[in-house]
């Protein structure tokens, strides 16, 4: 997240005389106002939102062909789990599902090629702010039509498509920053005949329409990175209470479990070293309770690889892939945006669908808002 390293540079800010007094009085409201100044104005996080939202739209995508083959037994008609049985469910639990809208086959054959196209468009970025919401319904209605078939990861999913629709996801590295960029490439030579009080008001419009983007992006990084924090901390804590983890020796229970055993004869290799299995345990209870208290620092980084490492095994050991590959997701939002543009140029291809105005906000060293246009989108 970007929030301090936008504080600094921004030009609202007032700066302090030399020599007046630069006490904790005057120096909270000028924090404050940056601080609301930034919310207000610019979008913080923009490469981290495009890679939240590839990522979910690509996983959940993945997630739909792996499980094309059993779509009807999960999710379908044929399901042990009827739709009337899953009707009854949501009567008492508020929950609602497109899928159960119709019992045919043919009506659920369409809602799975729509969820498809819904995901890969959803990880292009094409009509995000459309798009997304589409997602969030997919996820929703596929979490809800087989509530006892999930893994965790799933869960994740949907809270983060929930938070992705408030997000401007769509701003860097998607089909609509490159139509964005088109657009005013293509507007540059052109002079408007409008009259002063038309212009006046479209920049009015176009100012409030910046603001109220900027504000619904902001809160939803920060809830995104809250909901994260709470994950992290309170999986942290809930281990500490364990005795198996105080030990060190919970991950030996767990690598001996026939459910979570994907390959035997590298579960059983990974447990002979014992010393190693009770520093994995004290390292994963340490950088989940940590993990809060270091985002603002490079101690972060780290945490992260370390982090990085503990789901790669889960995904491997465990065979909880969709999990693992979900917080893998969510702790990429925790990178900078400086990371993002220099892998952005790293990779020409994927460089190449920035939109305009980042070459301003790279020189700034900030994620800025694309240049207002009569014809531009939101996203």
């Amino acid at each position: 997240m970007e929030t301090e390293q936008a504080l600094a540079p921004h030009r609202g800010v007032p700066r302090i005389p030399d020599g007046a007094d630069a006490g904790p009085p005057r120096r909270v409201p000028e924090r404050i106002g940056a601080f609301l100044t930034v919310l207000t104005e610019r979008p913080v996080s923009l490469y981290a939102a495009a890679v939240l939202r590839i990522g979910y739209g690509l996983l959940y995508l993945v997630f739909l062909l792996r499980e094309f083959p059993h779509r009807d037994e999960i999710w379908g008609p044929g399901s042990p789990w009827t739709p009337e049985l899953a009707r009854q469910l949501f009567d008492q639990t508020g929950w609602a599902s497109i899928l159960t809208l119709s019992d045919s086959r043919p009506y659920f054959e369409t809602c799975y090629a729509l969820a498809l196209v819904t995901s890969a468009l959803f990880m292009l970025g094409w009509r995000t702010r459309v798009v997304s919401v589409l997602f969030a319904v997919v996820v929703a209605s596929f979490h809800a039509r087989a509530i006892f078939m999930t893994d965790g990861g799933d869960n994740l999913i949907l809270l983060m498509a929930i938070y992705l629709t408030l997000t401007a996801c769509g701003r860097r590295w998607s089909l609509d920053a490159r139509r964005t960029r088109r657009r005013a490439s293509a507007g540059k030579g052109k002079s408007s005949s409008a009259d002063s009080g038309a212009e006046d008001l479209r920049h009015q419009l176009a100012m409030s329409r910046r603001t109220l983007t900027a504000v619904l992006h902001n809160c939803g990084m920060f809830v995104i990175a809250a909901q994260v924090c709470f994950l992290y901390g309170s999986a942290g804590l809930y281990k500490v209470q364990g005795g198996s983890w105080g030990n060190g020796t919970a991950l030996h229970y767990v690598l001996n479990l026939d459910l979570f055993r994907p390959w035997p004869e590298l579960s059983l290799l990974a447990d002979e070293h014992d010393v190693l299995i009770a520093v994995a345990c004290y390292l994963t209870v340490l950088v989940q309770v940590a993990f809060p208290f270091v985002l603002f620092g490079r101690l972060k980084y780290p945490v992260l690889t370390v982090l990085l490492g503990m789901h790669l095994g889960i995904a491997v050991l465990m065979g909880l892939p969709l999990f693992s590959g979900a917080m893998i997701i969510a702790d990429a939002a925790f990178l900078p945006d400086r990371f993002y543009r220099a892998l952005g140029q790293w990779l020409r291809p994927v460089g190449r669908w920035a939109p305009v105005g980042e070459a301003e906000a790279t020189a700034r060293g900030g994620a800025a808002l694309v240049p207002p246009q009569p014809t531009q989108s939101s996203q």
